[in-house]
């Protein structure tokens, strides 16, 4: 499986022009760092938006979904540092999923991600996973590197204490790791959206991400 972990916490969200600044130099200096250093968490992934909302993109990858309702995670949300909670109190259309990654084709990561956000129809949730199953095979396509499903758990999707307000808690999202951003759009009108055969989920959006730049666990051990 390309991606490392069968667990996964996306994040999305948008920050005003005026504190961009300053939001990126926490998430590059502190928050990312953070996170990753947390046990059973793997590595993360930032990204910005090519065409998309909302602007800001992060994947965190953990050992299992598990990691993400441990005591470890919950100490670090219950007990944010100066720099987060100032920051965070600054999120506008904020996302926050925690998922299982379900199904993950291909081989390796690309620069560039494709997000298709949907909301499956009650009691289609097997129909649907059976159907993106067969869409999600890499193949021979040029360009295109690996395709996953994450699904999110609405229990432990959403508002934290450090983030009253979030959305994404019963969606689904697949992701599609390309080098070519053409490739990547062309790819989710083709299966998951526009003249794709409908599925039996609602598209809630779609976008296209540029790679910041990765954390893996690995780069900050100590020895």
């Amino acid at each position: 499986m390309p991606i490392a972990g069968k667990g996964m916490l996306l994040t999305s969200m948008d920050i005003d022009p005026s504190d961009e600044a300053e939001f990126n130099r926490w998430y590059d200096r502190e928050h990312l760092e953070e996170r990753v250093a947390i046990d059973g968490f793997i590595e993360a992934r930032r990204y910005v938006a090519h065409v998309g909302s909302p602007k800001y993109l992060c994947l965190y990858s953990t050992r299992d979904i598990e990691v993400l309702d441990s005591p470890a995670y919950w100490a670090k949300l219950g007990h944010p540092t100066e720099g987060s909670r100032k920051n965070m109190a600054r999120f506008r259309n904020m996302i926050r999923a925690v998922a299982r990654v379900t199904a993950s084709q291909g081989k390796g990561r690309g620069a560039a991600l494709g997000i298709v956000r949907l909301r499956p129809q009650g009691g289609q949730e097997a129909a649907l996973r059976a159907e993106l199953a067969k869409r999600l095979d890499p193949g021979e396509l040029d360009d295109i590197i690996s395709l996953h499903l994450i699904e999110s758990d609405p229990t432990l999707s959403g508002p934290t204490p450090e983030l009253p307000v979030a959305d994404g808690a019963a969606d689904w999202f697949v992701l599609i790791d390309g080098t070519n951003v053409n490739a990547i759009t062309a790819l989710m009108a083709a299966r998951f959206a526009g003249t794709s055969t409908p599925l039996p989920a609602m598209l809630v959006s779609s976008g296209v991400y540029d790679l910041m730049w990765d954390l893996a666990k690995a780069d900050i051990a100590t020895f």
